[in-house]
């Protein structure tokens, strides 16, 4: 029996761990954006409004980059972000083809509303582990980043 090969196992194992991930990215996404429509906000606006309260006058593409979306999905959620006067843009002061991006005033409203709504779905989240757990957690999945990455 020696020109029989035994099933590469470790394949399947990482299809299904990868199937864990998404099911638990996606049920997260989804209790989140549940958590948010009362607040009159989708999950990416909220993204973006939560990284531009602490980075005030960044551009379109940094933001995007923040967000772990591309420039063409974050220009579609700032015009509607825009439209809705959660966000401005203004002229960079050196650079006349740059426009930097501002929270409003109504922004940072929405965005205090929507923290209120979705810090209990993470508190959930974390109240499941103990703070060593929450630890090991991230450790391994920067481990998973790193070994995709490894390439």
């Amino acid at each position: 029996m020696e020109g029989l090969k035994t099933p590469d196992k470790s394949i399947d194992a990482d299809q299904r761990l990868g199937m864990v991930l998404k099911r638990a990215e996606q049920t997260l996404l989804r209790a989140k954006s549940e958590a948010l429509k009362p607040a009159g906000l989708t999950l990416p606006q909220y993204v973006a409004l939560a990284e531009l309260d602490g980075r005030q006058g960044i551009t379109a593409a940094t933001l995007a980059r923040a967000c772990l979306v591309t420039p063409q999905a974050m220009m579609i959620v700032l015009k509607a972000m825009e439209e809705q006067g959660l966000v401005s843009r203004s002229a960079h002061p050196r650079h006349v083809n740059v426009l930097e991006l501002h929270i409003t005033d109504v922004g940072r409203e929405a965005l205090h509303a929507a923290r209120e709504r979705v810090e209990p779905v993470e508190r959930r989240v974390s109240d499941a582990f103990s703070s060593e757990e929450l630890e090991t957690l991230r450790g391994l999945l920067g481990r998973f980043i790193d070994a995709i990455n490894a390439e």
